[in-house]
């Protein structure tokens, strides 16, 4: 089968490059568009979804990954879900019971950066000089809970350890840390439903071709 993932911007690309091949199977392919942010990716979203609805073959689903950013979880994943009703498919949330499902949406709480620090082993791989005591302070141990900002917190404690004093790059830095993760130990619970949802897509995919 064939996975299509839309994420809202390089960075989170970066981040499921590394991720992927942990999760899914060999035999299952998989292709990730990264948009210019939120807003591009929401405005584009609904031609997106009726051009897949026009060409998908029946061994393949969308993912949609975007940043919760603080909006209101809810009225968010209305509105994506809205969007793919609009194209035709059914969603996790949408499909029947026993009915196939194409399209999972997903929200990263606040951002796909929480995720690194639910693992922060992998954070300590990538950056050695990050402190052992770092996953102990509290306001690092809930993940999807950080505030003020999951990017500008991972910027402050790499800065602290001595690493990229003028700015920290996205990109390299979700590829660097992705590269050392463990789905199964991450403590995000934004990552653990991402992972239950997209286990469940490809399992139900799978039996549909069966």
């Amino acid at each position: 089968m064939h996975l299509e993932f839309l994420v809202e911007e390089p960075s989170a690309e970066a981040a499921l490059q590394g991720l992927l091949p942990k999760i899914v199977d060999p035999a299952v392919s998989f292709a990730i568009h990264a948009y210019q942010g939120k807003p591009d990716l929401l405005g584009k979203l609904p031609g997106a979804l009726r051009g897949y609805h026009a060409w998908l073959p029946k061994d393949a689903a969308i993912v949609v990954l975007l940043d919760n950013d603080r909006d209101d979880c809810q009225k968010l994943e209305a509105r994506l879900e809205l969007m793919a009703a609009g194209a035709g498919f059914l969603t996790r949330s949408t499909a029947p019971a026993a009915s196939a499902f194409r399209v999972v949406n997903r929200l990263a709480v606040e951002e796909l950066k929480a995720w690194f620090f639910g693992d922060m082993e992998a954070m300590r791989a990538a950056y050695p000089k990050l402190p052992e005591t770092l996953g102990n302070q509290s306001r690092y141990r809930r993940p999807d809970a950080i505030a003020g900002g999951t990017w500008e917190a991972l910027e402050r404690v790499l800065r602290r350890a001595g690493y990229y004093r003028t700015g920290a790059p996205k990109i390299q830095v979700a590829r660097d840390i992705s590269a050392h993760m463990r789905p199964e130990i991450n403590r995000s619970r934004s990552f653990d439903v991402f992972l239950r949802g997209l286990q469940e897509l490809i399992s139900q995919t799978q039996s549909a071709e069966q």
